[in-house]
């Protein structure tokens, strides 16, 4: 029975990372449901992209307060994390703190953890009081409902109760060490947790019970907390450095073009090729002008969808939502990310997608939102990870003028102008510079 702990352990470790790679390998196969496109260009820009803005959180202290706030929860949490190394090989191996040989250099980081386990609490704290308190208007959005809202605070909720736990633990560690308790050697420094030890029980049977429950329920609230990322906004701790490698480098607002668009001129332009001819029976399809669904979307996009934080700063800016029109760049992504997830559900089930009369566009996002779009790039540019929302909106826009030849009236009259007059107004070529006369 000694060793059953150890095995405990060990089945836990080993299904708690196995259901995580298994729905990271989903998670990839969604993404590279996406168009193909290059983005390998100009590596010395884009990981200095990834080291400012996802590791460096640059992007984040525009709004200073959330800012600093966020960069000691995403340092502390992650540092703070470290400590899981020592934990893994404790609990495989029914050590105590193994790597306590390290002295002075293993108090200091005990110590380091616990001030920032502290900072931790408290800053998420302000988050929460932020979110339900305050009510910040971004986090208040008619999408942020339900599943977003709790999702949200599951979060914040979770990083409480880590964090409590850590310092428990190490408060009922240092009561036990103070004890002399044989198993409980003397090591590790608690600037935080010895005042918390100052509370609780000094009965040895009382104070293992705790320290080994804190510990327990640690270890097993982050094997829970690894794989809730799946179904999480939080899966950006994770995406955000592929994210803002793979970011579009081209100036904003630059137009690119579509290479269907692109083959089709050149087709017409052919002087040997002949426009009324059929296709050839093995003929690829031709493709589809812009996007109606997530497989019509590249994989960078797709991966923009699954990076979303939802933190609402795109949404905050956007001058259409600002005066109540329908769109929500934020919305945008939310709901790309919901079709996608959908599709991959489909797989799962079929092994391959089977058509299910479904499409991003009109059953998940309305041709109103879109239109709404000034295409302005505030969205793109406030994003603290470089996600695009614009991308895929302006996709979808080509898909309706493209595909269906549907646009609000402005804009077809607007086109048939330039079709018939070669300028945006309603008036003949030969009037063209009568402007300069008057």
């Amino acid at each position: 029975m000694t060793y059953l702990p150890n095995i405990i352990f060990a089945i836990l470790l080993v299904a708690g990372v196995g259901f995580f790679v298994r729905n990271i390998k989903k998670i990839i196969r969604n993404i590279k449901l996406g168009k193909s496109v290059n983005r390998s260009d100009n590596s010395k820009a884009r990981w200095k992209n990834m080291a400012l803005i996802a590791l460096g959180q640059s992007k984040m202290v525009k709004r200073p307060v959330a800012g600093i706030l966020h960069i000691l929860v995403y340092a502390g949490f992650i540092i703070i994390n470290i400590e899981v190394i020592e934990i893994i090989i404790d609990g495989i191996f029914g050590t105590h703190r193994i790597l306590s040989f390290a002295g002075s250099l293993y108090n200091f980081l005990i110590g380091a953890f616990e001030i920032l386990a502290f900072l931790v609490f408290i800053s998420v704290v302000i988050f929460w009081i932020r979110r339900m308190v305050l009510q910040i208007p971004r986090f208040w959005n008619k999408e942020m409902t339900s599943w977003p809202k709790n999702d949200a605070l599951n979060i914040l909720y979770f990083e409480m109760v880590l964090m409590s736990l850590f310092l428990l633990m190490n408060a009922s560690d240092y009561s036990l060490q103070q004890l002399g308790v044989s198993h409980y050697i003397n090591a590790g420094s608690f600037p935080v947790s010895q005042f918390i030890a100052a509370w609780l029980p000094q009965d040895i049977h009382t104070l293992e019970l705790l320290e080994r429950g804190a510990w327990w329920t640690h270890i097993i609230g982050i094997f829970i907390f690894l794989n809730y990322l799946y179904y999480s906004k939080h899966l950006h701790i994770l995406l955000a450095f592929p994210n803002t490698y793979f970011a579009n480098l081209n100036p904003k607002g630059q137009f690119n073009n579509l290479e269907s668009v692109t083959n089709e001129v050149k087709l017409m332009m052919d002087p040997d090729a002949d426009p009324y001819a059929a296709p050839a029976d093995d003929a690829p399809e031709p493709e589809k002008f812009g996007a109606s669904d997530v497989f019509d979307l590249n994989w960078v996009q797709l991966l923009n969808a699954y990076t979303c934080t939802e933190c609402g700063r795109c949404t905050s800016v956007c001058p259409a939502n600002i005066t109540g029109k329908e769109l929500s760049p934020r919305a945008i992504m939310m709901k790309t990310r919901d079709r996608l997830e959908e599709v991959g559900r489909n797989i799962d089930t079929n092994k391959e997608f089977k058509p299910d009369e479904k499409q991003l566009l009109n059953d998940y996002i309305a041709p109103e939102e879109l239109w709404a779009c000034t295409s302005c790039n505030a969205c793109v540019e406030e994003c603290p990870v470089n996600i695009d929302p614009l991308s895929i909106i302006l996709d979808m826009r080509r898909y309706l003028v493209m595909e269906q030849s549907v646009a609000p009236q402005e804009l077809n009259m607007m086109m048939t102008n330039i079709e018939n007059n070669a300028a945006p107004w309603q008036y003949n070529q030969m009037d063209r510079l009568n402007w300069k006369d008057e």
